[in-house]
């Protein structure tokens, strides 16, 4: 239970640092440059959360409900504090292709995105070091070690990821008809459901940002491979969702593209 509490400390005041520092630069720093500080604040606060998350589940600290539930309540808090940024290089794509913003504006946030990773992983590595519980330093004895993160083959673990990717993608595309209170909640749900589906087997990241920071630094698969499952699979999966949901349907029904720019107030806000 102290090795909870003390986790549970950890994810706060990552989210409370990471939101004081969005909350700063959007009072310090004009809007062209707090856009870049918002998406590496929240990204970083994503992959750091992540991190502890995924050290406690490892670890089997936590039975599967409560698992579930932190899992749960730790992604309504990042959708409800990211204050609009992507976290998600597929979110900056297709924000070019949706023309809400330009290419070059887009890989700056990839940028930030990547940076706000590896900035991550140091940081963890750092709090980790601290030996704040039996957890951390049990974790720190294995040189911070992340070891072969597949349950299952590499084709098998990208696929997940594809179906993962456009199940949160077509849920998001649907959040319209949702009332706007249950948004945040609904998308928090859906994305819960699919690391419990496929954790197992890829650990189902379905973000290319966030599996570089957890995911990449693990032994047992070569670069390339882990590109194809984390990078590869998830851009699939959104360019999939997206042609069958905007081209495809709309195409043999005859009835126009569905309303795509409702949910949460603004789409980019989802993980």
């Amino acid at each position: 239970m102290a090795e909870l509490a003390v986790s549970l400390a950890f994810l706060g005041v990552t989210v409370v640092l990471c939101e004081v520092t969005r909350r700063t630069a959007a009072r310090l720093f004009p809007a062209d440059y707090w856009l870049y500080l918002l998406e590496a604040a929240s990204t970083f606060q994503l992959c750091l959360c992540t991190h502890e998350l995924k050290l406690l589940g490892e670890a089997g600290q936590l039975e599967l409900l409560a698992g579930l539930t932190l899992s749960y309540t730790v992604t309504v808090i990042h959708i409800l504090t990211f204050g609009g940024a992507f976290c998600n290089p597929n979110a900056a794509l297709e924000s070019v292709y949706r023309r809400r913003r330009s290419a070059g504006t887009a890989a700056a946030l990839i940028a930030c995105q990547f940076v706000a990773a590896v900035g991550a992983q140091v940081a963890a590595a750092s709090v980790w070091s601290l030996g704040l519980s039996d957890l951390h330093l049990r974790h720190q004895r294995f040189g911070f070690r992340c070891f072969d993160p597949l349950g299952g083959t590499v084709v098998e673990a990208a696929a997940v990821e594809l179906v993962c990717a456009f199940t949160v993608q077509a849920a998001v595309l649907h959040l319209h008809k949702l009332d706007e209170r249950l948004r945040v909640p609904a998308v928090a749900a859906v994305i819960t459901a699919l690391v419990y589906a496929g954790g197992s087997i890829s650990g189902a990241v379905f973000n290319p940002a966030l599996a570089f920071s957890i995911q990449f630094p693990c032994s047992g698969h070569t670069y390339l491979e882990y590109c194809f499952i984390y990078w590869l699979g998830p851009v699939l999966g959104v360019a999939s969702c997206i042609l069958l949901f905007e081209k495809i349907i709309p195409f043999l029904s005859g009835k126009s593209t569905i309303g795509l720019d409702v949910p949460l107030g603004r789409k980019d806000k989802i993980q």
